[in-house]
């Protein structure tokens, strides 16, 4: 068989049923890839494929396939950081012009495009020749859907792997279906820690969890329910978990740290013991480390053994899969009553005057409209299994303290960092799973970085309703710039403001529905409209862009 052939094939037999490239990348395994049934899509820039195949991996658990020809490897890195950041799993394929034109200023060429890499991945390999490629695709399986998921990189030969894809030989696949899909393999906790752990939490007085989006990678929800509900443990989500635990859950407190609630901080910082389940202990979790305190009783359940303690030195750990582990914690706890209902109840009564005092501005009838109010409309009308897809900065913060997830068949998803994310990183949700219905909620800044996507949207029949925070601005930049004037006169607004514009009237140019929406009182009818539709559709909601999200305050 040809390199073509084996690639193509081995990509099938591992489950892969689409691939995110630009031109010109693997021409002839494109065309095997129509052979086996993978769909191939054709995005408008490299770190947009990146985008798109983090966004399907993330609701698949599948690892998504990004690819990009030599002069694009650069590009391609680029967009490896927010599903690096994500613990997602990606493989980028490159190509690589062949050794004999390294280090000779060959057009277009790069040497040694790995160093590009090694910040975004957890492994990379070159292929110089044919017998390598099935030991090294089988390889980036593995390392890709193995304790935590990141990106990794494979790089052929060829400025578009071609010298590997047509070379011919007599080749065996190396296919391994578990490591098809994420988690490939459940890592079993040592029986000891998950004692300690337990007996540690059953001494506590104001426990509390929180929870990232670890449960969600590990299908643990169901878990997680179940033992804060036997216990009554108030649960806390970081911005990447919300969701798991609905917000309507008489136990969840909301999202902690920097891009959170400020009554889930609170109870945090109240609590004599915090045990974070699935989530990694960075300062945006823990507001600066502050969230909990630096001499917090911390337990840490991880499937990285490396990350336990990293921030917190004397936590107890439990290194494994969190469904395992929860699943175990259950088994100890079994003839347990429910042990801390005073505490819950205190946790809700706090959760309750946060949320009135917010009631007013989610209500507003202001124009231009307020943020709180576009997502808590936004929320009242999101169907029972939708998928939100949120970018980062104020979106982030917007979404994850005003929009209610409601049913534990949503999901919740944001940018780990990455500006304009949201909207090709919807687009790989949706063709994950076609028939959830798939909303991106992103600012109008962030909507610029890759608006051409909308475009990939339509052609491809990924049918996203795209919500626009549209404020002309860069809104989370403004309190900062307007810091750093203090009372000095100048022209404040070029730094971070831009020209309004009509985002319904461009996705009407590209074949989409365009919805303006200047009005709250037009918010639900124009999501309902969108959700119904059967082409992508934008609904650009014009807001305050004055507005300052909860934590900026």
């Amino acid at each position: 068989m040809t390199g073509a052939d084996l690639i193509a094939e081995t990509l099938a037999d591992f489950g892969v049923d689409h691939v995110f490239y630009v031109p010109a990348i693997l021409r002839r395994t494109l065309v095997e890839m129509e052979r086996v049934g993978i769909k191939r899509i054709l995005a408008h820039s490299e770190k947009a494929a990146a985008y798109m195949a983090d966004g399907y991996a993330r609701v698949t658990g599948k690892p998504g396939v990004s690819m990009a020809q030599s002069v694009g490897a650069a590009n391609l890195a680029a967009g490896l950081q927010d599903p690096y950041l994500a613990h997602s799993p990606v493989i980028a394929i490159t190509g690589r012009k062949q050794p004999i034109l390294q280090h000779r200023n060959a057009y277009q060429e790069l040497s040694r495009h790995h160093r590009l890499y090694d910040a975004v991945t957890k492994f990379h390999a070159d292929i110089d020749e044919l017998g390598q490629l099935p030991y090294m695709l089988a390889q980036a399986f593995r390392e890709a859907t193995t304790v935590a998921p990141r990106p990794v990189h494979l790089e052929l030969s060829g400025i578009a792997g071609e010298l590997v894809e047509y070379s011919r030989g007599f080749l065996r696949r190396d296919v391994d279906t578990r490591y098809g899909r994420y988690p490939a393999v459940r890592v079993v906790p040592c029986e000891q820690d998950v004692k300690e752990s337990v007996a540690e939490i059953l001494q506590a007085s104001k426990p509390i969890l929180v929870v990232g989006k670890g449960v969600y990678d590990s299908a643990a929800r169901e878990e997680l329910t179940r033992l804060a509900d036997r216990l009554s443990i108030p649960v806390a989500v970081t911005c990447d978990g919300k969701g798991v635990l609905p917000d309507t859950h008489p136990l969840c407190v909301g999202v902690a740290g920097s891009y959170g609630c400020r009554c889930a901080n609170e109870l945090i910082g109240q609590a004599d013991l915090v045990v974070f389940l699935g989530s990694g202990v960075s300062d945006q979790t823990t507001h600066e480390w502050t969230v909990p305190g630096a001499n917090a009783r911390v337990i840490q359940i991880d499937i990285n053994p490396a990350e336990i303690g990293r921030n917190y030195p004397n936590s107890i750990g439990i290194a494994a899969d969190v469904k395992v582990a929860l699943g175990r914690m259950l088994e100890l706890t079994g003839g347990e009553k429910p042990r801390w209902l005073q505490w819950a109840r205190r946790c809700a009564a706090i959760v309750s005057a946060w949320r009135q005092e917010y009631e007013p501005l989610r209500n507003s009838d202001a124009i231009p409209i307020r943020p709180e109010r576009l997502c808590q409309d936004l929320g009242s009308v999101l169907p029972p299994s939708s998928i939100v897809v949120a970018d980062t900065g104020y979106s982030a913060q917007w979404t994850a303290t005003m929009l209610s997830i409601t049913s534990p068949a949503q999901r919740f998803m944001r940018a780990a960092g990455s500006l304009g994310w949201a909207l090709p990183a919807s687009v790989g949700a949706k063709l994950g799973i076609p028939e959830a219905p798939v909303v991106c909620f992103s600012g109008d800044g962030a909507l610029w970085y890759h608006i051409a996507e909308l475009e990939t949207a339509r052609r491809c029949g990924a049918n996203v309703v795209v919500v626009v925070n549209s404020n002309s601005a860069f809104g989370q930049s403004r309190a900062g710039v307007y810091n750093a004037y203090g009372d000095t006169e100048g022209r404040k607004d070029e730094v971070y403001s831009f020209r309004p514009c009509n985002f319904a009237n461009i996705a009407n140019e590209l074949g989409c529905l365009g919805i303006r929406v200047e009005s709250p009182d037009q918010i639900k009818a124009a999501v309902r409209r969108g959700l119904s539709a059967d082409i992508p559709a934008v609904i650009d909601v014009v807001t305050d862009p004055t507005c300052v999200a909860p934590l900026s305050q």
